[in-house]
This record gives structure tokens, C-alpha cells and sequence, in this order.
């Protein structure tokens, strides 16, 4: 597929913004009957055995054997480290604030966009970024409590591997070498078989009830094979920084499901700190000017 328009790439993004809302509601459903590391391994590897058929059937010269390692590197730092870290979080911490703290990954992406990938942001992007890390401040206003701070650690453990992998995914992306397909399916491959090596021997085979592995079969088609495809494929515009912060919107959207499936309530602080993430958030989406040559 070619490179989408800038607007196209932000309609994808926005998409996968409101699919990946959804993602932490689900889990949170599941957890009662499936561990965390096992709902990741299952979304992911059937994740890509759904997109495996599509992968088949594309034309261009076979992977070489560094490009494999690389995506296996990229999967693991994404579907085991990252989201299996994530998962395990949702059993110490509410679903919407989980999905709140995905924004902050925004700094780590920030550096390493600065010094990896040399996308410096412009002064309204980075005005943009202060004003939603002013808002997650305002979220946790009221404090931590003592049972939350094990799920905060096993998200800065996975908020490191989503780190990588946003920055790495978007170096790949960027350059458009491996096609949106395999840049997606083989990582969810690799990174879905590594999470059920592990999650099996430490966690046991899962017994569920059908409306479980429907949820899970919900996750492997719509929140993996076609979010992570779609992600990837707005990665070939948008920047790292761009893409990440635009996330940020998901807790609002995850508050809303939360609301009404599984009963947790805001308080009028947090709820004063999602808009002015939102207000961030449409600050870092304005595209920056390219400078043009002075005519002689």
C-alpha cells in the first residue's frame, strides 16, 4: 500500500485511538476467568494468523535473516514485555487510569524522537505536550494509593517495551523497506508465540467460558490485526511524538466504556485534567511548516 495523505494518516490514527479505547475494558472483563499474560499471547497470535493469509500472498523479495531478528526484537518489546507489563497492571489498577498513563510514554517518545530519530518537534508541538503532561498531573491530583503503586511498576515496565517499539516501529515505517502487512504481522507472530512460552508454564492452559474466547477473538480481529495495521500504516507520515500523543485521547473514550460496563466513576479533577489533555493533544497534531527556499 502506498503512503496515505496527512489527513488519511490522522483519520487512521484516530481510529485506532478509539479501538485501542476498548482494548483495557475488554481485558479487565477477562481477567476473572484468563491470566494476563496468556490474554496477551492469545490476542496476539491469533492476531496474526488472522493477517497471515494476506502476508502469503504478497509479492517482493523474502525477509533476511537481520529483518527477522529485528522484528522479533520489535515484538517482544510490544506484545511481551510491553503489553504483557500493561495487562498484568490491570489487575491492581482501574482500566481508565491504565489507559491514562499510556500518555506517559509521551516524554520517552519525546527524547527519543529528538535523539534517535532526529524528528525535532516545533515550539506549538511542544507547547502541546506540556499543556496534556499538566493534565496528567491534574489526574492524579488527589494521590496514589498504596495497593496501586505494584500496577504502577508493572506499567513503567511495559510503557519501556511500547516505548521502543513506537520509536523503532516508526524508524522502520518511515523508510517504507518492509511493506505495512509484514511490519505488523510478523512482529504480532513472534511476539504472540514468546508471550505463550511463557505464560503457559507460569500461568497454566486457560478454561473459559465461550463468551471469554469470544472477547478474545474480539481483541485478535479488531483491536490487533486491523489497529496494529492501521497504526503502522499512519506511522509512514506521522511522526513518533505525533502519533503517540494523539493516543493520549484513548482514557477519555476508555472512561466513557468504563462508565457503563464496569462501574468506575471520575472525579471532577480528572475529569478537568482529560480536557486539557484533549487541548494538548490538538496543539502537537498541528503539522509543522516546511521552510522553503528564499527565491533569488
Amino acid at each position: 500500500m502506498k503512503k496515505p495523505s496527512y489527513p488519511i494518516a490522522i483519520a487512521e490514527a484516530v481510529l485506532v485511538n478509539l479501538i485501542w479505547a476498548t482494548s483495557f475494558i475488554i481485558v479487565k472483563l477477562i481477567l476473572d476467568e484468563i491470566s494476563p499474560l496468556t490474554i496477551s499471547g492469545l490476542r496476539y497470535f491469533i492476531g496474526a494468523l488472522i493477517l497471515l493469509p494476506f502476508i502469503l500472498q504478497e509479492k517482493g523479495e523474502p525477509l533476511s535473516a537481520k529483518t527477522w531478528g529485528t522484528l522479533l526484537i520489535l515484538g517482544i518489546a510490544q506484545y511481551t514485555i510491553g503489553n504483557g507489563g500493561i495487562f498484568w497492571a490491570l489487575q491492581y489498577l482501574p482500566a481508565t487510569t491504565v489507559s491514562f498513563l499510556m500518555g506517559g510514554v509521551t516524554i520517552a517518545t519525546l527524547v527519543g524522537s529528538v535523539f534517535w530519530l532526529k524528528e525535532i518537534p516545533s515550539k506549538i508541538q511542544i507547547l502541546g505536550i506540556f499543556v496534556a503532561l499538566v493534565g496528567g498531573t491534574l489526574f492524579f491530583a488527589d494521590g496514589i494509593k498504596a495497593g496501586e503503586k505494584i500496577g504502577l511498576l508493572l506499567f513503567l515496565i511495559g510503557m519501556l517495551g511500547t516505548t521502543y517499539f513506537t520509536l523503532a516501529g516508526r524508524k522502520i515505517a518511515r523508510v517504507g523497506a518492509i511493506s505495512t502487512l509484514k511490519l505488523t504481522g510478523v512482529p504480532l507472530l513472534l511476539g504472540g508465540i514468546v508471550t505463550l512460552l511463557i505464560a503457559i508454564p507460569l500461568e497454566g492452559i486457560p478454561s473459559a467460558s465461550p463468551s471469554a474466547w469470544g472477547l478474545i477473538l474480539v481483541l485478535a480481529t479488531v483491536n490487533t490485526a486491523l489497529g496494529y495495521f492501521l497504526y503502522n500504516h499512519a506511522l509512514q507520515v506521522l511522526t513518533a511524538i505525533q502519533m503517540n500523543i494523539l493516543l493520549s485521547l484513548a482514557p477519555f473514550w476508555t472512561a466513557l466504556f468504563s462508565f457503563f460496563l464496569l462501574n468506575e466513576r471520575l472525579g471532577w479533577m480528572q475529569m478537568l485534567a482529560m480536557v486539557i489533555v484533549i487541548i494538548g493533544v490538538i496543539l502537537v497534531q498541528i503539522k509543522p511548516k516546511t521552510n522553503r527556499a528564499k527565491r533569488r
